[in-house]
């Protein structure tokens, strides 16, 4: 597990709280599966629930959102099961079967997870499609949608586009 720990670009929590954004560093024990992330971003304080954006070795990322008992998740790519302990939860979580040898990336999960916070899984299918971006792009992408686009960035360190 140490090494797949190693290989995380970043884990953030996002949450509004009283309206506005708020974005925080995941510790690394957290989000070794969908039940322990959904588990502690339950804690934070959000108004619609909280948001937690995993990005791993420049491959695929994850989200997991949480409000109240419900719990949502999005794979940016299946294939990641085969190799990944995080993304295996999200195959399992999702009651998906085996990815046996994909070569297609492909998506798993809830597109429409923040849908009503300002990105319509039409759009989220958009920006998955887009072979050209790496993950933190992605999400960064998700994230100014969503109206904290400038505290993700400086978070993950991307430099202003």
């Amino acid at each position: 597990m140490a090494d797949q720990i190693d290989a995380v670009d970043f884990a953030l929590a996002a949450y509004r709280e009283e309206g506005d954004w708020q974005v925080q560093e995941l510790a690394p024990d957290v989000f070794e599966d969908v039940t322990t992330l959904a588990h502690a971003l339950r804690r934070l304080p959000g108004d619609t629930g909280a948001l937690g954006m995993i990005a791993i070795d420049e491959d695929f990322f994850v989200i997991v959102r949480v409000a109240g008992p419900s719990t949502r998740v999005l794979l940016s790519d299946v294939t990641a099961a085969d190799e990944w302990e995080l993304a295996s939860s999200v195959v399992d979580f999702l009651h998906l079967p085996d990815v046996e040898d994909e070569d297609e990336q492909v998506p798993a999960g809830d597109l429409d997870l923040v849908g009503d916070l300002g990105m319509n899984a039409m759009d989220m299918a958009v920006l998955l499609d887009d072979v050209d971006l790496y993950p933190d792009e992605m999400l960064s992408e998700v994230a100014r949608r969503l109206g904290f686009g400038a505290l993700f960035d400086e978070a993950v360190g991307l430099a202003n586009a």
